[in-house]
């Protein structure tokens, strides 16, 4: 079966685009691993910035990858959470991760 490069360049590239920017990985790593509201989201990722997080958050949940949950507390409670759809890239991520971690051993050993 001849395989279609076209295809498989374009579905690379929106798998580059999704992981390409600098927090997306993080945030969603944060939010899989039980952080729900803003505040907790932002202090478990160092060096982001409240604007850098809220206009990710905007992006990932407009791309069906977490979903806002409003609460009408007072004041207002808002939570954010994986989607099934996000959560199929968990493998991905934890390949991601051991990956990394194999590769900080090859670069210390040498």
């Amino acid at each position: 079966m001849e395989r279609d490069q076209n295809e498989e360049l374009r579905a690379l590239q929106d798998t580059l685009y999704f992981i390409g920017g600098k927090w997306r990985i993080p945030i969603i790593n944060s939010i899989c691993n039980g952080n729900k509201r803003f505040r907790e989201i932002e202090r478990s990722i160092p060096g982001i910035t409240t604007r850098m997080l809220s206009k990710e958050l905007k992006d990932m949940e407009l791309n069906k990858l977490v979903k806002r949950n409003v609460y009408p507390d007072t004041p207002v409670l808002i939570e954010y959470e994986p989607t099934s759809y996000c959560r199929t890239f968990g493998k991905i991520i934890a390949e991601m991760i051991e990956w990394g971690r194999e590769h900080r051993k090859v670069i210390i050993e040498n």
